[in-house]
């Protein structure tokens, strides 16, 4: 084949896994030879309408069967899928699409009404899940029906640009952590070495699709190897339960408020979870009690950290290791290395603190036509900056610190305080903000703001969050307001986060 693409997997998984399954959603089930089928036809349907190796395709929706049908199909063109985030506003998503300049956008049943508003601009074609569309739409299953299913070839290298994923920077602007084919086959090997993936693996895939530990942690690797992903298309506890007993699941990812939820429900003591060989979690802080919790019930449990420039696998606790380092961040991936410098990037000593450095064959070369964000993401011999600070054990086992950027975490969720603070600046009575992460047992973090109002108007609390919910995502919006007179500031006049930190 002239496709060493990810694209080409559906191809390559149905030479020898044909009649295997390899998608479950509610009812529906598709094997390897009909997912195979779907891809070229909806592959060549895309072509029809101009989408050519290189274009950008985006994608709004949940975990949906169209959703993996639809990137596999984009990227055996050599095209590159955009997943977008359904919980962002109209205009975020709209920064997003204008950025890569889509030419089409698929859009899920459930998202329809927002991508209608989204047409125009870059994004020229829209294909609907939706039976009823208007004269510049294609309904999804209609255009694939009327293609052919003939081979898709596209001379694909490793090399090439396979998806965009956009990761909130801190001038507040998000930005395009732009993955390579071979960026994620190595990522997917990681998994397959270090997490023991397996051929008869059930794995519910019950985070976001769009969030690429969902992608490229579980159910690529899943397709890899040639087992079968249960699709979950929203976070329900009860629904979850229902399909690891109903699937004989064997294997999940998600974030710890996910697992959080699972254990706080009543049917944690009584769900069947004997089929379950293996849960990963990461994206979040995780409490030492959530983990001890789950290893109580003789599950492994195992925690990873991982960034989206790095598709996203950088460490994982293996599980050996799971019940004796319990609350590191683990050791590099087999094919990942990863050292902590600081100063002038020397390598530390033991318990020494300093900035997680990644290099390897899954992170990425840069961002999206943004050459000076991804020279000042890289050291002059390669590494990639994480921002985050960690520190060594005697064992090499690798625990976090602190972050040097000031992003934080909300339910799985990256959050950038300067995205935040510049939308809510414009707001008619704010001078001034600041906004940092604060610990919350459900969300990990939430949003704590400091304001200084310009006496112009004397808003409540209250106020400034319905200015920010129609401009910012949910998981953005601070849940705390705090009205002050001034903010503390360094001796070159930056506000000093840290000393905000301590009191909040």
């Amino acid at each position: 084949m002239r496709n060493q693409g990810v694209g080409s997997w559906p191809a390559r998984r149905s030479r020898g896994s044909s009649g295997q399954t390899a998608l479950i959603f509610g009812d529906q089930r598709r094997t390897y030879a009909e997912l195979h089928e779907r891809v070229n036809r909806l592959g060549n349907a895309l072509r029809g309408l101009g989408v050519e190796k290189g274009s950008r395709v985006a994608y709004l929706g949940p975990n949906l069967p169209s959703f993996v049908e639809s990137m596999f199909a984009v990227q055996a063109l050599g095209a590159i899928f955009v997943p977008l985030n359904t919980r962002l506003t109209t205009a975020e998503l709209r920064y997003q699409l204008d950025d890569c300049t889509a030419q089409v956008l698929i859009a899920a049943p459930a998202n329809t009404a927002t991508a209608q508003q989204l047409l125009g601009g870059t994004v020229r074609i829209l294909i609907s899940e939706n039976a009823a569309s208007p004269a510049d739409t294609h309904d999804y299953e209609t255009l694939l029906q009327g293609a052919d299913s003939t081979e898709l070839d596209e001379a694909v290298d490793l090399r090439d640009p396979a998806l965009i994923l956009y990761t909130s920077g801190t001038t507040g602007k998000p930005k395009g952590a732009t993955l390579t084919h071979g960026n994620i086959t190595w990522n997917c090997m990681n998994v397959v070495v270090d997490i023991d993936v397996a051929s008869t693996e059930i794995t519910l895939v019950s985070a976001p699709l769009f969030h690429v530990a969902a992608l490229n942690m579980t159910m690529l690797p899943t397709i890899l190897k040639g087992g079968t992903a249960v699709l979950m298309d929203r976070w329900d506890t009860d629904a979850c339960y229902d399909l690891i007993e109903r699937h004989r699941v064997t294997f999940m990812f998600g974030v710890p408020s996910m697992f959080a939820g699972l254990a706080d429900t009543p049917r944690w003591t009584t769900a069947d979870l004997s089929s379950v060989r293996l849960l990963v979690t990461g994206g979040a802080p995780v409490p030492r009690g959530l983990i001890e919790t789950f290893q109580q019930r003789d599950l492994t449990f195992l925690q990873g950290f991982g960034m989206t420039e790095a598709a996203p696998g950088t460490m994982i606790v293996g599980s050996v290791a799971s019940t004796q380092k319990i609350g590191t961040a683990g050791v590099p991936h087999f094919f990942t290395d990863v050292r902590i410098a600081r100063d002038e990037l020397r390598n530390v000593e033991v318990g020494e603190p300093g900035e997680i450095l990644i290099q390897g064959p899954n992170v990425m070369p840069g961002y999206w036509e943004a050459p000076d964000a991804t020279a000042a993401a890289f050291t002059d011999d390669g590494w990639f900056r994480s921002g985050d600070v960690a520190a060594y054990d005697e064992e090499r086992y690798i625990y976090i610190i602190d972050r040097m950027k000031d992003m934080y975490i909300s339910g799985g969720e990256n959050v950038y305080p300067a995205e935040v603070e510049s939308i809510l600046e414009q707001h008619p009575a704010v001078s001034e903000c600041a906004v940092i992460g604060v610990a919350d047992e459900t969300w990990g973090e939430v949003g704590h703001a400091f304001v200084i109002l310009n006496g112009q108007a004397e808003p409540f609390t209250g106020d400034l969050r319905a200015y920010l919910e129609s401009r910012l995502a949910k998981y953005k919006l601070p849940r705390f307001v705090t009205f002050v007179d001034d903010l503390p500031r360094t001796g070159s006049g930056k506000v000093a986060k840290h000393k905000l930190r301590s009191p909040a």
